[in-house]
């Protein structure tokens, strides 16, 4: 039962004005020092850690701007209809750590996962819930939602199909309504065929990176990627997968590909928090971006307690912006009026004639809507006064009259 390789024709408005429309990408993040105020770097987060590296620790900058990445998923607009309250979502990866003050009190963790030395499950749990706090740019997608930390590596960030798929199973047993799994193999097993059945069977939705996270340092300079290719989790029937996305919308330079993928979302250059303290890092890669789903998937729950897991992810696929891939779109995949169909125990969408949604009747719902909607009134306006400027005296020259003209006779009528 696969519903999420399906590919649709990008929509397009159909309107001479959409030429006159200009769309302009969100600012990068800027990090602010934590005194000064002045511009600094952030730390850069990768996925794991060599074997004599320390364990990460609180980074010393601090976001204080808007990250790009919360622009573009209009994150803002999204909060005001779900917050991921009673929603759990499951991070397989380094560790969730207990410590982190974004996440404080909304953090269980399975076994020894509250310890997280690399930080990257750390990372991807506050892109999923951070909390907002005052004078930060930085928070996560559904900032109610409860983390379940689960351990889906070594202790150094190295992942193979036994352990992600022992995580996967914590998960759902554990009581998660949706798994973020970064781990991308190049293979997988029965074990972890097995444990993404079992998530399905208990509708738990399983958000996976569809590609590994691309090399950093010297390793990237001295690794080709690869020719595209599926990896595991991500290309297994259940899964949504998730590419990673830059500021621009394409795909970072000397990323993996893959042969297919259900949705693209942030995954370059963000901001998230660390192990420990108020600072924050940077990272890439896709594992981030399935963080971004998996939290949107948490916002879509909350909103919509009775869609399934499946219906949730055809939900956040067939709102997402429509490019070679899919972006991601929470405001739309919360706001989207469902039709009735789509209650719980309905057939799946894959299966009905029609639309499984429909966006609001408003034309100003969104802002492509009202960018439209404000150009049509002001060429409707330009149009007026060039009628008015060039049309009307002519017409008055010629003897036409208009409705204040109508109570009174013509001069050929004196004249008569």
């Amino acid at each position: 039962m696969r519903v999420m390789r399906r590919r649709r024709p990008p929509r397009l408005l159909l309107t001479p004005l959409a030429a006159c429309l200009v769309v302009l990408p969100a600012a990068p993040a800027v990090a602010d020092g934590t005194d000064s105020g002045t511009t600094v770097a952030l730390p850069v987060l990768s996925s794991a850690l060599d074997e004599n590296q320390a364990c990460r620790k609180s980074s010393p900058a601090r976001a204080t701007a808007v990250p790009w990445e919360q622009q573009s998923l209009q994150l803002s607009r999204t909060w005001r209809f779900a917050s991921g309250s009673g929603v759990t979502v499951a991070v397989v990866d380094t560790g969730v750590s207990v410590k982190a003050p974004a996440l404080k009190g909304r953090v269980t963790a399975a076994g020894e996962a509250g310890a997280d030395c690399v930080g990257h499950g750390t990372f991807v749990a506050g892109l999923v819930a951070a909390a907002a706090s005052e004078g930060i740019g930085f928070a996560g997608v559904a900032q109610k939602t409860r983390i379940l930390g689960v351990r889906g590596t070594d202790v150094r960030g190295s992942a193979t199909a036994a352990t992600v798929a022992s995580g996967i199973r914590t998960a759902v047993a554990r009581g998660a309504d949706v798994v973020s799994v970064s781990a991308a193999l190049p293979s997988g097993s029965a074990a972890l065929t097995s444990a993404v059945k079992e998530a399905v069977a208990h509708d738990v939705l399983v958000v996976a990176a569809a590609v590994p996270d691309a090399p950093t340092g010297s390793e990237a300079s001295e690794t080709a990627a690869p020719a595209p290719r599926d990896f595991w989790p991500a290309a297994q029937d259940g899964v949504l997968s998730v590419l990673d996305v830059a500021v621009d919308g394409k795909r970072p330079t000397g990323s993996y590909g893959t042969n297919s993928a259900d949705l693209a979302a942030p995954g370059d250059g963000v901001v998230g928090i660390g192990p420990e303290g108020p600072g924050h890092y940077i990272g890439s890669g896709a594992s981030l971006a399935a963080g971004f789903a998996a939290g949107a998937a948490a916002l879509v729950r909350s909103a919509h307690p009775a869609l399934s897991a499946e219906q949730t992810a055809t939900r956040l696929r067939d709102t997402a912006y429509p490019d070679v891939v899919p972006r991601l779109d929470p405001y739309a995949a919360v706001t989207s009026v469902a039709d009735a169909s789509d209650a719980a125990g309905a057939p799946p969408a894959a299966e009905r004639p029609g639309p499984a949604l429909r966006l609001p009747e408003d034309a100003g719902a969104g802002p492509a809507g009202r960018a439209v909607l404000i150009a049509a009134v002001a060429a409707g306006v330009v149009l007026l006064v060039a009628w008015a400027a060039v049309v009307v005296p002519r017409g008055r020259a010629r003897g036409w009259r208009g409705p204040g003209d109508l109570a009174r006779p013509s001069r050929e009528d004196e004249a008569g």
